[in-house]
């Protein structure tokens, strides 16, 4: 089944989205972590701790962080959870430059160019897989999700934290205005890609939320799959079970 976020690219309905992905995030990997924090007032920080806390009464010693474009979350998760092993993976080999600076000196996690598609990753590898704000961007999200369950060890955890589109008033049309007029605007200065910014908000409102993207995570075969929306429902956490 196609979802509609998966038809909408960043720059030419002509071609492959992932390959347009990688690029545009090849394009704004120098200004992603300034426009990351700026774009949310901060707030991410408390959304991005939250996912994290709901794997720690898993222990997780093996971990995959999909999607972990310039490293924030990955290096919060080994902060916060202390896995024995993190692996961050990403398309874009711009982004993981900047996350492999990042992480100089921290032992124990390694940043690897990976399909999201096509992990290059044996079965039953991972105690817990985590996206943080990606996988909106995934060119076939139930293909990309059973990818994730597969490399899942049976019983891992797979943590998504996902940007959303407010549904009641006053906020629906406040986000209205926010991603339509001010994201592209400031995201167009800063990151000089008059693209990537008029992208982003066209996938976050595309995309399915709360109880239809848990079904879709049930769908592809996760168990225990719960959600839970944060700040108006600005952004929502999924969590599911192999």
């Amino acid at each position: 089944m196609s979802y509609d976020q998966e038809n909408i690219k960043p720059y030419s309905q002509e071609g492959e989205k992932g390959a347009q992905v990688e690029q545009m995030f090849d394009n704004i990997a120098h200004s992603y972590d300034l426009l990351n924090h700026l774009l949310s007032f901060g707030i991410d920080h408390h959304w991005r701790r939250a996912a994290l806390r709901s794997l720690k009464p898993y222990a997780p010693k093996h971990m995959l962080d999909m999607a972990t474009g310039t490293g924030d979350f990955a290096l919060l998760a080994k902060k916060m959870l202390q896995p024995e092993t993190l692996l961050g993976a990403d398309l874009s080999e711009g982004m993981l430059q900047v996350a492999r600076k990042k992480a100089e000196g921290v032992e124990g996690i390694t940043f690897e160019k990976h399909d999201c598609m096509e992990l290059e990753l044996a079965d039953n590898t991972f105690d817990a897989a985590t996206v943080a704000y990606g996988v909106r961007n995934f060119p076939d999200l139930e293909r990309g999700l059973s990818e994730l369950r597969r490399v899942l060890k049976p019983g891992g955890r797979l943590v998504i934290i996902e940007l959303t589109s407010p549904k009641s008033f006053p906020m629906k049309q406040l986000f209205w205005l926010y991603s339509h007029v001010f994201m592209p605007l400031i995201g167009k200065l800063v990151s000089r890609d008059s693209s990537a910014y008029t992208y982003l908000p066209a996938t976050m409102e595309a995309f399915p939320q709360g109880e239809v993207m848990q079904e879709i995570l049930r769908k592809v075969g996760y168990t225990d799959v719960k959600f839970k929306r944060f700040t108006f429902g600005l952004s929502t956490l999924y969590t599911a079970a192999k």
